[in-house]
């Protein structure tokens, strides 16, 4: 009877675990519930031809978009990109960036910290309720917790899913106060930039930020990635008067408008480790391995610099066709 009795009280225990912190959901309903949610951003200067791409996860239905500082932070003036823009996710994702890329909206950067590589984007024109990300306090993910990312690697699909654990935490990641990171073996590249790690219930609990890939001594490194924790972005989100909890569906406030801080770029990185924004191939370093082995240029689901330039040219394009029509309403 005592052992009877024993089961049943384990088994009640277990229930309770389960009620307490929700069933773990496999990969694909992980995508289905969180990958509308996430966005492919685009930054770029009025008549530019080159610009910066990368993932962002709307935060608030109202269209609040939380990504990374470099993602939307013209290198060159440190100053956020004239011209955003912010690509929905389609009902499907079919590899024709021409489909996948129709939903287009132009942001704004309302907020940005460099040193912690954050940025807030308000999406403009939403006349109705967006989906949303369900932003976790990170407290409670553990080294060997399952996690997810969503984003668009370089060479890669658009609305990529990848698969791993949390490997390690590291605190005050490159010697910046307050900048707590996970270290995760899920796959990132550069595009996954901004985009979210989602634990096993679909919860984003870091913000995809780096990626390690050559040592100091020119070794290649593999499977090292660096999101930045969830708990620091939301106490950032409170410092730039957002304030309650962006977690377990607690919903933003609306209609506040954000100072963007100025604050002194990050100190250098370290082990050359670097953002995982979209610019350049790794083919060189390859090369550097096999010198005498010529890679061909794979064919890409999507081109940012031909992204950028064709924005670039519609936005010049209706900037001449406004003028025209002022000039005429004049005459």
């Amino acid at each position: 009877m005592k052992s009877i009795a024993w089961m049943a009280l384990f088994a009640l225990v277990v229930a309770g675990s389960t009620v307490a912190f929700g069933k773990d959901l496999s990969p694909r309903e992980i995508y289905e519930q969180a990958s509308s949610a996430v966005v492919m951003v685009m930054g770029y200067a009025d008549g530019s031809r080159k610009g910066s791409g990368g993932t962002g996860s709307i935060i608030q239905s109202d269209g609040l978009v939380l990504t990374n500082a470099h993602v939307v932070i013209e290198e060159q003036t440190g100053k956020p990109y004239a011209r955003l823009a912010v690509y929905l996710k389609p009902a499907r994702v079919t590899g024709d960036s021409k489909s996948d890329l129709s939903r287009m909206v132009r942001a704004k950067v309302v907020a940005y910290s460099q040193p912690l590589d954050l940025a807030i984007l308000k999406l403009e024109g939403v006349t109705e309720p967006l989906p949303v990300v369900d932003v976790s306090e990170s407290g409670r993910a553990r080294i060997g917790d399952r996690v997810v990312a969503i984003g668009h690697p370089e060479q890669g699909g658009l609305w990529t899913l990848t698969t791993g654990v949390i490997s390690a935490e590291v605190d005050n990641f490159n010697g910046v106060r307050g900048k707590h990171v996970f270290q995760t073996e899920t796959g990132l590249n550069r595009g996954n930039s901004g985009g979210p790690l989602l634990d096993g219930e679909g919860h984003m609990v870091g913000v995809n930020t780096a990626i390690a890939r050559v040592a100091a001594d020119g070794l290649p490194i593999t499977s090292i990635s660096f999101s930045l924790k969830s708990s620091v972005a939301t106490q950032w989100l409170r410092e730039q008067g957002l304030g309650g909890r962006a977690g377990r569906g607690t919903p933003l406030p609306t209609g506040q408008t954000l100072p963007a801080t100025d604050q002194p770029p990050a100190p250098s990185v370290q082990l050359q480790v670097k953002p995982s924004r979209p610019s350049q191939s790794d083919l060189s370093l390859k090369q550097a391995i096999h010198p005498e082995v010529v890679q061909p240029t794979p064919a890409r689901p999507y081109n940012l610099d031909q992204l950028v330039s064709d924005r670039a040219k519609a936005e010049a394009d209706l900037d001449s066709m406004m003028s025209e029509m002022r000039g005429r309403m004049k005459r």
